[in-house]
């Protein structure tokens, strides 16, 4: 028998997940751990819809404002520190509750992932100045002739991926997704886990919620966060992880003057709506129990969460 317990509360990007979250604490011993990409980074508040500080102090919360944004961060190393944070925390006597939009770690969590070779700089540094002059179709390509698998799950622009893959395979002399069957890290380890998803039906009343939000970031200073992002840190460039979150990516472009402030406002909103429409794929394809109100009511959907965590640990 597991001797750890851990809740995984999943969502799309402005479903409430931070609300629901911290609204547990009111009625359950947690403590919160984030599984977010861009929560883990110092100085991405505004973007990343950072819990405040008075929230932050309501309930101890877990890997937000680890890294510097110029640092890099893999699911690895997020298994191993969230491990390590359910670990603590259930030897605390309290309950994990892990909550964020990072697909990705979620997946990682429940199915585990492939043990693949660290980042190679010399032939990271290589594959960039091929990308800058070929172009992502292009290293597309050279990636389907040497591992056509691995190509075929990759949308020809995603270059963050086309590029791992290539980095895998000049390192390790063989196709990624060969390697990714030979060796296997658990995600949850003894670890027993209640698993749930927010699942909004209203399709319509979350695409609002997400205009609603970036128009709040912009309101917020957003533009300003991460002009001052760019002078703390002169080393930070477009192409660090940090930078191609949704919402800074797009500020980016137009603190280059690539595209007016019109231009990011629509593509903001239009990228993270693309971002819940990846998020819900992704929920449809893991095991949980779905949590939904179709107005998004929070307390509703506070209640329902309730229900399921009490009805799973009594």
């Amino acid at each position: 028998m597991a001797n750890k317990r851990a809740i995984l509360l999943m969502g799309p990007t402005a479903a409430g997940k931070t609300a629901i979250a911290l609204g547990l604490a009111n009625h359950l011993p947690i403590e919160i751990i984030s599984v977010d990409s861009a929560l883990i980074y110092r100085g991405l508040d505004i973007g990343s819809a950072k819990p405040s500080r008075a929230e932050l102090l309501q309930v101890p919360h877990h890997l937000i404002d680890i890294l510097s944004p110029l640092e890099n961060y893999s699911v690895a190393d997020f298994l191993k520190d969230c491990n390590q944070c359910i670990s603590d925390i259930c030897e605390r006597g309290k309950l994990p509750v892990l909550t964020g939009g990072t697909m990705m770690y979620f997946n990682a969590l429940i199915n585990g992932i492939s043990e693949l070779p660290e980042a190679n700089p010399e032939i990271r540094q290589q594959l960039e100045i091929d990308f800058d002059k070929n172009g992502n179709l292009s290293m597309h390509q050279r990636l389907m002739a040497l591992d056509p698998v691995s190509a075929a799950k990759i949308n020809p622009n995603d270059r963050q991926r086309i590029e791992r893959a290539l980095e895998v395979y000049y390192i390790c002399g063989k196709p990624m997704s060969i390697m990714q069957k030979e060796k296997w890290i658990p995600g949850l380890p003894d670890c027993e886990y209640l698993s749930l998803g927010i699942m909004p039906t209203n399709r319509e009343l979350l695409h609002q919620r997400i205009n609603q939000r970036f128009d709040s970031m912009l309101e917020m200073g957003i533009i300003d966060e991460v002009a001052n992002l760019r002078l703390q840190y002169p080393e930070l460039t477009d192409k660090h992880n940090s930078m191609r979150m949704v919402g800074y990516s797009q500020v980016w472009s137009y603190l280059e003057g690539i595209i007016d402030y019109e231009g990011l406002r629509m593509e903001g909103m239009a990228a993270t709506r693309q971002l819940a429409k990846r998020q819900l794929t992704w929920l449809r394809s893991l095991p949980l129990q779905v949590i939904d109100d179709p107005q998004l009511n929070q307390s509703i959907l506070l209640q329902k969460t309730l229900d399921l965590i009490s009805s799973w640990i009594y």
